[in-house]
């Protein structure tokens, strides 16, 4: 008795596809707290500004990258490596099951990104091209070789910070002025991501919905879609309230920066709270909004919470949503809501953080008259778990 070996030729592929050149130019991260990172550059080579924040998400930096809600900020990823199974095409029909993007937006979104060790070989049957080729194509610089660990554990201690990426020859000049770093907080970002006209996704679905667009995640817009909807993507600022009767449902999107950018949309919100009694759901931004126009205040958090494993405490039930269970959630926000007692009459808490406390939802009153939901989470995921999923659905049912 023995066994048979059986030699395979070596493929010309490999075990991977090699993503680029194995030198690569010097970069550095400078933060305005006063400390500098040095490592390498991959992706596009050029210099920058931007709001640096961290996410603790192991996967899916992909669908990171292209979240809108990113807008403005150089993105450090704590897992260590980075781009090991590339990128996929980024392209999809429209139909009843896609809407035209694979990803969560035609492009990239963040600023740039910061990781201890961007692969140099990646490997998936749907990849198309490594992390460094698809930065450099979408103009994103990124650095490569610092001690995340070390960057991580000063944003989680002194919060987020704003900071800079040189590149190339940049990095011999010396370290930003204080009054030199760019804050995307001071901008509406959502203005410059939001549709600019209305728009129609399978409209043949059984139940109308708008979503007013901050900055929409493609997987929301999949959401509703897959789930027989018929959606009609609007701007950030669109007068909901005339347009009102011709709907089952009001969405909220997500989005980037401060939410007090967006009062407008929040004062044109308000009358459709107080007079319609049909379902309107909000997500992280769009939970913001929904929050102030019920007469809450938002305000910046100190270190915000992002990745994919943020637990969140229910309050009351709704729906699948059962009071006292902790759910697992993907979030992106520096803002939150005040808890604040008295509650605005008519509304409740629906979720708080299992970490800071923080408001994770709200929800109208059973005495109200209302049917308002919203949530600083992202149920829809893309990337994390898909523990509350079922929650956006009382649009639809």
């Amino acid at each position: 008795m023995y066994r048979k070996l059986i030699y395979f030729p070596r493929l010309a592929r490999g075990l991977a596809t090699t993503s680029g050149p194995s030198i690569l130019p010097p970069a550095t991260l400078h933060l305005k707290s006063g400390q500098s990172f040095l490592g390498r550059s991959f992706g596009a080579p050029k210099s920058i500004y931007g709001e640096t924040v961290f996410s603790t998400s192991i996967t899916s930096y992909t669908e990171s990258m292209t979240d809108p809600s990113y807008r403005g900020q150089i993105l450090v990823f704590t897992t260590p490596l980075i781009g090991n199974y590339g990128v996929p095409s980024n392209t999809a029909p429209f139909d009843a099951h896609d809407v035209g993007v694979v990803l969560e937006s035609q492009g990239i979104q963040c600023a740039a990104v910061v990781v201890s060790d961007v692969a140099q070989r990646f490997s998936h049957y749907t990849a198309a091209e490594s992390l460094a080729s698809w930065c450099q194509r979408h103009d994103i610089p990124g650095i490569t070789g610092v001690d995340t660990r070390a960057i991580t554990r000063l944003l989680r201690d002194q919060g987020t910070t704003l900071g800079r990426i040189t590149v190339g020859s940049d990095t011999s000049l010396p370290a930003p002025k204080a009054d030199e770093f760019w804050d995307p907080s001071l901008e509406n970002l959502v203005d410059q991501i939001s549709t600019k006209e209305p728009y129609e996704i399978n409209p043949s679905g059984s139940l109308k919905i708008a979503l007013l667009d901050f900055g929409a995640k493609a997987n929301i817009l999949r959401s509703l879609i897959r789930r027989g909807a018929a959606v009609t993507v609007m701007p950030w600022n669109y007068d909901f309230n005339a347009v009102r009767d011709q709907y089952d449902g009001l969405f909220l999107s997500n989005g980037p920066g401060d939410p007090t950018h967006c009062m407008e949309a929040a004062l044109k919100l308000r009358p459709t709270l107080e007079e319609w009694s049909k379902p309107v759901f909000g997500i992280c931004m769009g939970h913001q909004i929904i929050g102030m126009a019920a007469g809450l205040d938002a305000y910046r958090m100190t270190f915000g919470n992002r990745g994919h494993n943020q637990p969140v405490l229910a309050l009351v039930s709704s729906g699948s949503i059962k009071a006292g269970r902790v759910y697992v959630t993907s979030q992106n926000h520096q803002y939150a809501l005040k808890l604040q007692d008295p509650f605005p009459r008519g509304w409740e808490p629906f979720f708080i953080n299992c970490n800071d406390s923080s408001i994770e939802g709200i929800k109208s009153t059973a005495d109200s008259g209302r049917n308002v939901w919203g949530v600083q989470f992202h149920p829809e995921s893309a990337g994390g778990p898909l523990d509350t999923i079922e929650v956006s659905s009382v649009l639809l049912a």
